[in-house]
């Protein structure tokens, strides 16, 4: 990111933000720093994704943290610190689930978020002067992801031009019979989200003229566009009537895409090296430290 000679910078309860012709830049390294501090972390190591690839935590993953405190600390720390980096969000929204009752292997998982965090330090989000103003969104889900509950994770995120506007990583509250019935409700979480986008635009000046492309599952598009109910989605009624009315208002558009050109699948799963760059990539992170 190519940063002016000639900008602001302000530090706001952690977040710090640069702002410069070319935009503003939003990151908290130094709260990160500090973080890693307190974590005890002062070497160089560093780890390339921020959770294992295909490592699934149990309540009962080892032997319970005698004193939980510095666990907890760190986490909600860690919470925080997603405001900038939609990078973590699904590692942070798993390890949280364990607040109540930590073991070693929770902890394990938060230190190598932080030996991620080390080794891109500098990461934050960039919103250009010179983006369009045009909202657009991806939604996708990870079918029986929960080994303990067997729920599924809904994942999402909003462009507004090119930069980073909204995100979410989160449990889905039912446990789905099957993988279309997770991507609907995925779906249809995702849909109340430009609802509150335009409505908010619009009021700042910058108002959507057409409806909002959510790229999400083909399977979740046919349901969306059928208006027979069948034993497939009866017991997902409502979610099928707030999607279809928001189509037919023209307020959304959905469009389908494949899961490997899926960004929205790194608030699903964890990911193998190669593919979690390139799913980061998708999110135009800026890279770089103010100067």
């Amino acid at each position: 990111m190519g940063l002016g000679l000639i900008h602001i910078y302000t530090q706001i309860l952690g977040l710090e933000v640069l702002s410069d012709p070319s935009g503003i830049y939003l990151c908290q390294d130094k709260y990160t720093s500090d973080l890693l501090s307190k974590a005890g972390l002062t070497d160089n190591k560093t780890a390339s994704t921020p959770f294992e690839h295909n490592l699934h935590l149990a309540p009962n993953a080892g032997p319970p943290l005698r004193d939980p405190t510095l666990y907890r600390q760190l986490v909600g720390s860690l919470v925080y610190l997603t405001v900038t980096r939609p990078d973590i969000a699904y590692v942070v929204y798993t390890v949280s689930q364990f607040m109540f009752a930590p073991c070693f292997d929770h902890y394990v998982v938060v230190l190598r978020i932080l030996r991620y965090l080390k080794g891109t330090m500098f990461h934050g989000l960039h919103f250009t002067s010179t983006s369009s103003l045009t909202l657009r969104g991806f939604s996708n889900a990870d079918w029986d992801s929960d080994i303990t509950d067997r729920r599924s994770t809904t994942g999402y995120y909003f462009f507004l031009g090119d930069s980073l506007i909204s995100w979410r990583s989160k449990k889905q509250y039912l446990t789905a019979r099957s993988s279309t019935e997770v991507e609907y409700r995925a779906l249809a979480d995702t849909a109340q989200e430009p609802m509150w986008l335009r409505w908010l635009l619009s009021n700042i000046g910058a108002p959507q003229h057409s409806p909002t492309p959510l790229w999400c599952d083909n399977s979740a598009i046919q349901i969306a566009h059928n208006d027979a109910f069948h034993e497939r989605t009866k017991h997902i009624e409502i979610e099928c009537h707030f999607v279809r009315q928001h189509v037919t208002r023209q307020t959304i558009q959905l469009l389908p895409i494949s899961t490997i050109d899926q960004p929205a699948d790194i608030f699903t799963k964890a990911h193998l090296p190669g593919r979690f760059r390139d799913l980061v990539s998708k999110l135009y992170l800026a890279h770089s430290s103010p100067d």
